[in-house]
């Protein structure tokens, strides 16, 4: 049985338009109603800031600063896991400048600073969908292979280092294929491109290991209702072998080939063009056989809600902790019963989900299962 996690008290200082500002929680689901503007994203982006990276926006460190602080922005929250209580903040306040002179973000669990925000995966799973992923289908790769790095991430806590060690592994190639030549050169290639190879081959497993858990609880599942079913898989020459059963040596052997013969082609690319770095996500319309990406618009979004939903499922399933959503605008282009139908499927997950709307009554079928709140300029009240 899953552990039931619940955010338990929220506190920004100096976040985005919040000089200070407190919220307290009972455990239900949470609505946060008010005008644009008002800062309700606001609010759920500090809430992501409980999972490692840059939060549900991908923004900048300093981009989350309220404009005119002095000394950066923090977000405690308290979060309770059963029957245990944490404490955990995080931000920029007080924090030392990296490299490029910005503030570093800390995490703070219990009063002692993590080593790593990786820690926090220890703690929550915290999984979001917004409007600015409705492209998601028609964008570019690069976002889709985000989007299922995000999901390895919630049920493989060692992904996130992994694809870190790969980037900067791959970013040592790249300068190489700029400068280098001669035999010390080529010992070097030999050297990244082995590490390469086997961090690619590892990220390949994960990657495919989360399509196969999906696919198969999506089809479990059978009929969606309001959400269209998902049908989803890698592609790219290095994930289709593995997933037609090629073992982790193979992959990796294929690999380390593919980058050895490729130096004179990545060197006039100037970037290297073999690798899971080049994969892509497909998805398809599995009632009607088409690519997502060729569905309308609200197709689309039923997809991709349905995907979300069902991995919010899986992650429940494999971490073993129930995982907090952040849904923004969720609500906003479904008629009453597919609303209905959101609020059921958000409820059966057994975790806590915030949501976000303009308008309170859109959220009248959740009725005493969520705690409303109002949100207007930047501050935050109870709302009945």
């Amino acid at each position: 049985m899953s552990v039931r996690v619940r955010l338990a008290e929220v506190t920004l200082t100096d976040f985005r338009n919040y000089g200070r500002a407190s919220a307290t929680l009972d455990g239900r689901h949470v609505v946060l109603a008010g005008p644009n503007g008002a800062g309700k994203t606001n609010l759920i982006e500090a809430i992501s800031l409980l999972s490692p990276g840059r939060g549900l926006r991908r923004a900048q460190l300093s981009d989350m600063t309220r404009k005119g602080a002095p000394d950066g922005f923090s977000v405690f929250m308290r979060l309770n896991r059963d029957d245990d209580s944490f404490a955990v903040g995080t931000g920029t306040a007080g924090g030392t400048p990296g490299d490029d002179g910005a503030r570093l973000r800390r995490v703070r669990i219990n009063g002692t600073t993590a080593r790593s925000v990786d820690e926090l995966l220890g703690l929550a799973r915290v999984l979001w969908l917004t409007p600015a992923m409705d492209g998601l289908f028609t964008g570019p790769a690069a976002d889709r292979r985000r989007f299922v790095d995000r999901m390895v991430l919630a049920i493989d806590p060692a992904h996130g280092k992994r694809a870190r060690d790969y980037e900067q592994a791959m970013r040592q190639r790249n300068r190489l294929l700029e400068s280098g030549h001669g035999a010390q050169t080529e010992a070097m290639f030999a050297a990244i491109e082995a590490q390469l190879a086997a961090l690619g081959t590892a990220m390949i497993a994960a990657r495919q290991e989360l399509v196969t858990l999906l696919s198969d609880l999506i089809a479990a599942g059978g009929d969606d209702g309001p959400f269209a079913r998902a049908a989803i898989v890698l592609s790219g020459e290095l994930e289709q072998t593995h997933a037609h059963g090629a073992s982790a040596g193979e992959i990796e052997t294929m690999l380390a080939g593919d980058l050895a013969a490729g130096r004179h082609r990545d060197r006039a690319a100037g970037r290297t063009l073999a690798g899971p770095h080049r994969a892509d996500l497909h998805v398809l319309h599995a009632q009607k056989g088409i690519e997502a990406g060729l569905c309308s618009t609200g197709e689309q979004k039923a997809l991709l809600t349905g995907l979300v939903l069902a991995h919010a499922g899986l992650t429940a399933r494999v971490s073993g902790m129930t995982p907090i959503l952040l849904l923004d605008e969720i609500a906003a282009h479904l008629d009453p019963e597919r609303r209905a139908a959101l609020f059921d499927r958000v409820d059966h997950l057994g975790g806590q989900a915030f949501m976000t709307g303009t308008d309170r009554s859109l959220f009248d079928a959740l009725g005493p299962r969520a705690q409303y709140f109002r949100v207007t300029e930047g501050t935050v009240s109870e709302d009945g």
